[in-house]
């Protein structure tokens, strides 16, 4: 844990606003959700600017992992200032994140006192990403207190601020720590989920760090939203989304399957993350690595898809039904593998219905105000048939895309139309599955209650 060292320094006097009005760029949900213009010096503009990150490391075992995620950034041409912990230091050395950011690495607010650091570093960033983040920096975060350098940074922060927690899986799940999260997620932060795996010692369990290509994936798209952070509007909402094909089971080693990749849902989850929700993904049969700050729920089949659908929907504020669930699943399973006879065709495989879960949460919400979206893949007559399956099924939204060879099944990009409940209709041209995603919660939001 990492102890007080200093008082509080003098509050200094607020910049003037640079004359053009702007903010230098960035800004931050406050705890009402707006966002708050920066005070202090404008860092500059223009095609040329590098966009500013602030790494806080904490003083957990996985601050070596940052180092991963610091090469990503400067390779990809970010200025990065890293904020250790005095903790910290017991793990990573101040000299090695110097020498990997280029910059200088302090942990007190007494060093270069005149530049003011505990107000002038957090006013200049783009971005705040604490990684590692122990309990102990999420409890200081969450209560506003301010005792090293990081914790001031957090406190003048005017930019979008990602944290990456990482423990043990019982310090993870104490409900000290999940109000703790549950609060900087309402004032806008984005927290990641830690991921399930081997932790220190012999212990295995959720706590785990993710993996910094996820960690730094997660912080370009947040960036990506726009300089003021703006985008963070899922803050505080629990977004159910289902991904993937199942699998519908004949023998031990023939199933009744479908062509999805899992690609669209997953670009769902990401988004969603990085504008600030909590994530439960539902994933069927993919080959997709678990993407970093969900929850991930595998399945199989369409019956194990329901039950985790409903499950993880009973506090969520929207779901999405992304995933391409069979319609039929073969009446009987054959124990043995079904063996072809010499002279004889094989027996008709009779089927049954699969139960429709998109008609279902529709028609039975789990809690008032919940939206819900479908989504539809067609061959044929692809609008009109769109239109029917959003009546007959009564959700809010419906993303009708046509399919076949070489369309959206296992593709990176996808084109859409999105049918509303109201009548309305939004295209979405020919493009990368995370700009789908993106149009897709930009439809939701103001269709969501207020929290």
């Amino acid at each position: 844990m990492d102890k007080p060292t200093q008082p509080e320094l003098e509050p200094q006097s607020e910049p003037q606003q640079p004359a053009d009005g702007s903010t230098g760029g960035n800004g931050v949900a406050d705890g009402s959700g707006a966002a708050a213009p920066r005070t202090g010096p404008a860092v500059g503009s223009g095609p040329d600017r590098r966009p500013k990150v602030v790494l806080g490391v904490s003083g957990g075992i996985a601050a070596y992992k940052a180092c991963e995620l610091l090469r990503r950034f400067t390779e990809s041409g970010h200025d990065v200032r890293v904020v250790p912990t005095a903790a910290s230091l017991h793990f990573v050395g101040e000299a090695t994140w110097a020498a990997l950011s280029g910059n200088p690495a302090s942990t007190e607010v007494w060093e270069s006192v005149h530049e003011v650091p505990h107000v002038r570093i957090g006013q200049s960033a783009d971005l705040v990403v604490v990684a590692p983040c122990t309990t102990d920096m999420l409890a200081k975060a969450a209560h506003g207190l301010a005792d090293d350098l990081l914790t001031n940074t957090l406190l003048t922060a005017r930019c979008p601020v990602i944290f990456v927690p990482a423990m043990h899986t019982e310090m993870w799940e104490h409900p000290a720590t999940q109000e703790n999260v549950a609060t900087l997620r309402r004032r806008g932060a984005v927290v990641i989920e830690p991921a399930v795996g081997r932790l220190t010692g012999v212990d295995t369990g959720k706590g785990r760090f993710p993996d910094p290509a996820e960690i730094f994936e997660t912080c370009r798209r947040v960036l990506a939203r726009g300089p003021q952070g703006l985008g963070r509007d899922l803050a505080g909402r629990h977004v159910v989304i289902s991904a993937g094909g199942t699998r519908e089971p004949l023998d031990p080693v023939r199933f009744l399957g479908n062509r999805s990749s899992g690609k669209q849902g997953y670009a769902l989850a990401c988004t969603a993350v990085a504008r600030g929700a909590r994530v439960t993904l539902v994933a069927g049969n993919s080959e997709l690595p678990d993407p970093a700050g969900v929850d991930v729920v595998h399945i199989g089949t369409a019956v194990q898809l329901r039950e985790a659908v409903l499950k993880a929907a009973a506090d969520a504020d929207a779901v999405v039904m992304a995933a391409a669930v069979a319609d039929f699943r073969p009446a009987t399973y054959a124990t043995g593998k079904i063996k072809k006879q010499d002279g004889q065709e094989p027996e008709p495989v009779a089927l049954v219905r699969n139960p429709d879960i998109l008609a279902e949460i529709s028609a039975d919400r789990s809690r008032p105000g919940q939206v819900v979206v479908g989504f539809a893949a067609e061959t044929d007559d692809v609008l009109a048939n769109g239109r029917a399956k959003l009546t007959r099924k009564g959700c809010d939204l419906l993303v009708v895309n046509e399919v076949g060879d070489h369309k959206a099944f296992g593709s990176a990009a996808n084109e859409a139309v999105i049918l509303a409940a109201d009548g309305a209709e939004t295209p979405v041209p020919y493009g990368p599955k995370e700009a789908l995603s993106d149009r897709i919660w930009d439809l939701v939001v103001p269709r969501l209650t207020a929290p």
